[in-house]
């Protein structure tokens, strides 16, 4: 198996592992747009404490708090989720994608996902950052722009080679777009243990 098959499982395994806990706790929402929001969030340079981010989590599968006491395994596997997600928008490997299905799933349902995503990118930014979107750099504010017509696109999508490629064009222009809001609202990390250098 290839790198690329290894990290493509991956995430395949991943989407699954959150459509299954959405599924068990009868969630009315999509894992990709929670999984969007949080990134939204993340990426214009929030950091939210535990309790909210379950509270966030619970209001966006339509479940109340206490589900979270009935509940074995989601406030785990979301403090799991809120950590991995910002590791990997942290990598330096640039490692970092949207949660959504693989190929194995129609056309219409990944374009979904990947709508739902955007959709919850976006809201997840806005609520993280407000106005000061207004006064982030062109390229940002136009990637925005992109972000919201993507977010209007339709879903009866027919599949063919065309469209799969453009679906993929797109996947990848959101993934480096989010990337990119995240550099421009978080400082860099620093290095661990390193003294700064005298100029």
């Amino acid at each position: 198996m290839s790198e690329t098959d290894t990290s493509a499982a991956a995430r395949a395994a991943e989407f699954e592992r959150w459509a299954n806990v959405f599924t068990a706790h009868k969630a009315f929402s999509h894992p990709s747009e929670l999984h969007g929001a949080l990134c939204g969030r993340l990426a214009a340079g929030a950091r939210i404490q535990e309790q909210d981010w379950l509270a966030v989590a619970c209001e966006h599968m339509g479940l109340a708090e206490q589900a979270l006491e009935e509940s074995d395994d989601l406030g785990a596997f979301m403090n799991d989720v809120y950590e991995k997600t910002l590791g990997q928008l942290r990598s330096s490997e640039m490692s970092f994608q949207p949660l959504l299905p693989d190929d194995d799933y129609a056309i219409e349902q990944r374009l979904e996902a990947l709508i739902a995503w955007v959709r919850g990118f976006l809201e997840g930014m806005a609520v993280a950052a407000g106005a000061a979107l207004g006064q982030a750099p062109d390229e940002i504010r136009e990637l925005i722009e992109d972000m919201v017509a993507i977010s209007q696109l339709s879903e009866d999508e027919e599949s063919d080679e065309e469209s799969e490629q453009q679906l993929l064009e797109i996947t990848e222009y959101v993934r480096l777009g989010a990337l990119a809001v995240f550099t421009e609202f978080n400082e860099p990390e620093k290095p661990a243990g390193n003294t700064p250098t005298l100029h």
